[in-house]
This record gives C-alpha cells, structure tokens and sequence, in this order.
C-alpha cells in the first residue's frame, strides 16, 4: 500500500480521536495550578524578609480563580471529548455541579490562606512550599469535580492528596507531625490502590473509563461478568471513602488533624472531606446508576457506622481530661461526613437523585463554613497555648468576646440549634432525603446521632461563657488581623446562610441529569 494511501486511511481515525480544549471551562484549576508554580519559582529569588509577599500573592490568585467561576454561572461548557463516541464523550465538563464544587473547594483554600497567614508566621513554617504545597493540592481539587473519566478522577484525586501529605508534616523537627503525614500517606496509598484495582475490573467489563459511557455499558454487559462489575463498583469506592474519612477508612483522622498546622488540619476537614464526597457522586450516579443495589446499601451502611464512629468517640473528648480541641474537631469531622453520606445513599432509591446530591452538597457549604471558622478561633487559642487543650478555651468570652460569641455560633451551626438556622435547615434536608427513600431506620440512626452531637457542642460552647480557672493565665488581647479576618469571614457566611437557608437548595441544584 503507498504511503498517501495509508495516510487516507489513517486520517479518519485521527480525526475521530480530535479533542478540542475550552480554556474558559478549564480556567479554575488550571489558574491555580499555574500559580502554585509562580509562588515556587518567585520564592526562590525572594529575600527571606519578603517571603509574607507569597502569602499575598496565594489570597489574590485564590480571588482570581473565584472570580473565573462567574462567567460559568448558568453554562454547561465541556472539553477533552472524543469525537467518535455517541454524544462526544468528554473528560471535563464544566456544569452546575462543577461550579457549586468549585466555587466550595476554592472557597475553602481561600479562607485557608487567610487562616494561615499568621501559622506560617508563628511556626516558622517555609513559606514557599506551604503556599506551593497549598495551591497544588487546591489545583486538583478543583479539577476533581468536572473530571468525567475515571483516569482523570483518579489522577485529581492523587493531585489534591500528595501536597496535602506534605502540609501535614511540614512543621519539620516535630515528631508528631511527622507521624502524622506518614500515617496518612501510607493508609491513602493503600486506599488509592484498592481503588484503582477497583478501576480495572470496571474497564475490564466495560472497554471504556468515561462515565456516561460506563453508566450505558453496564446493564448489557456479559452476564458472566456481573460479579466483577459488582466488585468494581464497591472496590472503586474506597479510595473517595477514605477521603471522605467514612468508617473504617477514617482511622488516620484524630492523629493527623492533631499533628498537622490547624489550618492544615481546617483544610483537610473540608476541602478533603469535599473531594471525597464528589468522588462518590461522580462514579455512584453518574457512572453506576445500574448498579444502585450495590452502592446504596453499601452507602447506608457506610453513613450510620461513620456518624455513630465519630460521634461516640467526639463525646469521649471532655474538657477535664487535657483532650484537645483540635481532635474533638476531627472526630466531629467523621460524624458530619455520616450525615454528609445520608442522601448520597438514598439517591440509589429514588428517580430524583438530583435532589439527593443537591442536599448534600447544602450540607457542605454550610459545614465548610462553620468548621473553618471554629479552626480559625482554636488557631487563635493555640498560639499563646499551643497544647490547644479544651480547658484553654475556658472563659474564652472575657478576653475575646466577640470571638467567643464567634466560635459559640460556629458550634451551634454544627449541633443544628438556632441561631444557627443553617445547620439546622441542613440536617432538615439530609433527614428529608433519607425519609423519602424510604430508609426510615438511617433516619433514626442520624437523629439519635444528632442528640448525641448535642452534648459534645454544648459542652464545649458553655466552656467559652465560663469563668477562669483560679490562677489561670488569661489569653492576650492581641489577635493578628487575618486570624479575625478569617473568624469574621466565616461568621459572616454563617449569619448570611442562616437568614436566607433556602436559597443554598436552589443554588446547589446540580444538573448533572
């Protein structure tokens, strides 16, 4: 065959595997990946003196890549797709989903910034490979939410963990910190490969990683292999479960959250517990709608041991026995990720899954900024008291009363009692998803969980209002101003939520469907 033959022939083929690439859909990671790698290469010609300008550079990027969320407001925009499939299927999309992620991952890395200016400072943390290290893990996690292919979603997933490894164990010389970054590397890596075995079998039933096209392929796939498919489907999602700290993936929890910087620690309680969450969207709803039987159940299960987990080892946590604040948060942290479960399981027994996850991520908005704002006051407390014990909270309001109220409001929010009508307004929407499905018995699982939650938050938020231990040294009045900044922030989402919950539904209408 001549040459200009086989290139005829050839043309087709390569014409079919054409991608085109839609820069604005792809601005948010991709401008925050660029600028972790501006603050890499610009702290290496900075003076030592000038380092805090990366701080300032990280709060104006993180604002900018925000911004470019706003001329997606309303579109479905998607890139990556291949031409010969049926529909084009794509590897990004950029739809309401996406940007509700978005706009929750950025967010959170913004507030985090803001937190972290001061702990960088103070801890005589290397600026430039915090905010690198910041920047890069954001960069993936807000990529993980348009990826529609599981090699993308996994390669996001790996993106947003591995810096995240690093900020853990960043404060160098500390043996806790340390151990903490290990533990959590070795347990994820292990969560990671399970996940992609889990990968493998799904490719190996249905010749494809898009998910659209996975969710077509399933149903008609060699009966033979339906035991596999059903493996592929549990194994696959173990690695999201781990991220979203669900029992018994959540063990690296208490000690990683108590060995990291707080605002790590803050970090890690949202961002990470987000990317999770829309790991186990995407693959459940998108890709194995077939396969419902498999992922509800096991969802369910999943959502009532991981908040019944966290909540009974939270309420272990007293104020009388030198327990710190940091870890009653990360055990907090498990508990919500239960509640967080609760409509992604009831989304396999309804035909309105859209409404589920929407419920879900209502609760995420509302969790990520109330848990950020209580880092913010404990970062506060640990400075001068760097054990950050709960009893170093005590008689909090005489010295710092506005944030005493602050952190008091933030915990309310968490325990769903007024005035923090948002979290309220929350755990409304997640019971709802669970009662329509008809998972009456999750239903009271969760209630009886939310009782329980009741004492742990109250306990600590009458410790703020209480008198000083006698001989006990009162915090300093000096608070540097990001520290507020981030307190009044997160105060102010918070108060902004609470007087207008309803329109957190209406926003986080997904339209994946």
């Amino acid at each position: 065959m001549t040459a200009p033959a086989m290139a005829a022939l050839a043309q087709p083929a390569l014409a079919a595997q054409a991608q085109s690439v839609d820069w604005l859909a792809i601005t948010p990671p991709t401008l925050t990946a660029v600028l972790a790698l501006a603050v890499l290469v610009t702290d290496l010609f900075l003076p030592e003196r000038r380092k805090p300008l990366l701080g300032v550079i990280t709060l104006a990027g993180l604002a900018a890549a925000l911004l470019t969320l706003l001329p997606l407001i309303g579109e479905d925009r998607a890139t990556f797709c291949v031409a010969d499939t049926a529909g084009g299927a794509c590897s990004y999309t950029a739809d309401g989903f996406t940007l509700v992620v978005q706009l929750l991952v950025l967010g959170g890395a913004l507030l985090t910034a803001v937190l972290s200016q001061a702990a960088v400072r103070d801890d005589r943390l290397p600026a430039g490979e915090y905010w690198f290290l910041l920047l890069a893990s954001a960069a993936g996690a807000a990529l993980l939410p348009a990826s529609r292919d599981l090699a993308t979603l996994v390669i996001a997933l790996e993106v947003a963990s591995l810096p995240a490894f690093a900020l853990v164990g960043l404060r160098r010389g500390e043996r806790r910190s340390s151990e903490a970054a290990l533990k959590f590397f070795l347990s994820s890596v292990a969560a990671t490969a399970v996940t992609l075995l889990g990968v493998s079998f799904v490719y190996a039933v249905t010749g494809t990683l898009h998910l659209t096209e996975i969710a077509e392929r399933l149903p008609g796939a060699d009966p033979g292999l339906h035991t596999l498919a059903q493996a592929g489907v549990a194994l696959t999602l173990v690695g999201f479960a781990f991220k979203t700290a669900a029992a018994p993936f959540h063990f690296w929890v208490p000690d990683t959250y108590t060995g990291a910087p707080v605002p790590v620690a803050g970090y890690l309680s949202v961002v990470g517990k987000t990317v999770g969450l829309t790991g186990i969207v995407l693959v459940t709803v998108l890709a194995f709608p077939s396969y419902g039987e498999v992922w509800g159940p096991l969802l369910a299960v999943l959502a009532a041991v991981t908040m019944t987990a966290g909540n009974t080892a939270a309420l272990r946590q007293r104020p009388g026995r030198r327990h710190s604040a940091v870890r009653l948060l990360a055990w907090s942290s498990v508990g919500q990720a239960g509640y967080l479960l609760v409509p992604l399981a009831a989304a396999a027994y309804t035909g309105a899954p859209d409404a589920a996850v929407g419920a879900t991520l209502a609760y995420a908005l509302m969790y990520a900024a109330v848990n950020l704002g209580a880092f913010a006051v404990v970062a506060l407390v640990a400075r001068t008291r760097p054990a950050g014990r709960l009893t170093d909270h005590r008689a909090l309001y005489a010295t710092h009363p506005a944030h005493a109220l602050a952190l008091g409001f933030f915990l309310l929010c968490l325990a769903g009692l007024p005035p923090g009508v948002v979290g309220l307004f929350a755990k409304v929407a997640v019971f709802s998803a669970a009662v329509e499905a008809g998972l009456g018995w999750l239903a009271v699982v969760m209630a009886l969980n939310v009782v329980v939650a009741l004492v742990y938050y109250l306990r600590w938020t009458a410790l703020l209002f209480r008198p000083a231990a006698e001989g006990a040294t009162a915090l300093p009045r000096a608070v540097p101003r990001p520290l507020t900044a981030a307190v009044a922030l997160a105060a102010l989402i918070g108060v902004a939520l609470s007087g207008a919950p309803q329109l957190i539904l209406r926003f986080t209408g997904t339209g994946l469907f």
